[in-house]
């Protein structure tokens, strides 16, 4: 979700033009981190056979997006901090300052006040970055974005197979509202890809959600109650579905055998 709402800011804007650039801090090794971000010049380096550009670079005129900013390390935080506050910089082995004329957009997920206690993020970087504070509460405490999201999803799906949206159910929409989405927005979308791909006519039910979706930790004690019953309501219709066949319909609610023996029991279903 953190990109999503950068992406949005960057199109809002009058950088709009320009080029968004993101950075994922924390998937780059320690010891590439700062070529990635400056560039450098050749021969700066065993291997650095040509000059190469930075992302501060090549973001120039538009937003550079630094995501899981408190992965940097301490040396490359000193120079993001020189370029913020100097807007030029030099890429590795160069002489020549470079201009940096470039939003700089910085996400985490971490309590960078807290990092800065513990001496693992600078003191100076986090007040330069913290001009403006957004904070993107996780999907499960904003419902109201879910189903549009959702919706979102489903028309991506659907343009990139080539056929119409799919709907959900009320039961498959109930499901998704009583979910806790530890893996937010990025879970959101693989569950909806997966039930598109598994839905065949058109209409997302129950048993086209993952398992953890529909048997996972709820939001709280009225949202379980409505999860057991869309629960039970989907076992029902697939078992009539499958005419009593157990390993067809486990298949079908995406469950192991005992999974499903264990909740046919729990709602006091027949097993056969």
């Amino acid at each position: 979700g953190k990109e999503v709402v950068a992406r949005l800011i960057h199109r809002m804007s009058r950088r709009r033009r320009g080029p968004f650039v993101a950075v994922n801090c924390a998937a780059l090794p320690e010891q590439l981190l700062e070529s990635e971000l400056f560039g450098y010049e050749r021969g700066a380096f065993t291997g650095a056979d040509h000059a190469k550009a930075g992302q501060f670079e090549i973001a120039s005129g538009g937003t550079l997006f630094l995501d899981e900013i408190s992965e940097m390390p301490l040396f490359a935080q000193a120079k993001c901090l020189r370029v913020l506050q100097e807007r030029e910089f030099l890429r590795l082995g160069g002489a020549r300052p470079i201009k940096a004329d470039v939003r700089v957009i910085a996400a985490t997920n971490r309590d960078l006040s807290r990092a800065v206690a513990e001496s693992k993020f600078r003191e100076d970087l986090f007040y330069r970055i913290n001009v403006f504070d957004i904070r993107l509460p996780p999907l499960r405490e904003r419902q109201e974005d879910l189903m549009l999201l959702a919706e979102r999803f489903l028309a991506e799906c659907a343009h990139a197979n080539g056929r119409a949206p799919a709907a959900l159910t009320p039961e498959a929409e109930a499901a998704l509202l009583a979910y806790r989405w530890p893996g937010n927005v990025r879970q959101l979308r693989n569950v909806i890809e997966r039930a598109t791909i598994l839905c065949e006519d058109g209409r997302i039910h129950v048993h086209h959600l993952p398992s953890d979706v529909t048997a996972g930790p709820v939001a709280g004690p009225s949202n379980a109650d409505d999860l057991g019953t869309v629960e039970r309501q989907a076992i029902e219709r697939v078992m009539l579905d499958t005419k009593g066949n157990k390993a067809l319909a486990a298949r079908r609610l995406g469950i192991s055998r005992s999974q499903l023996y264990w909740r046919l029991s729990k709602y006091g279903l027949r097993a056969s």
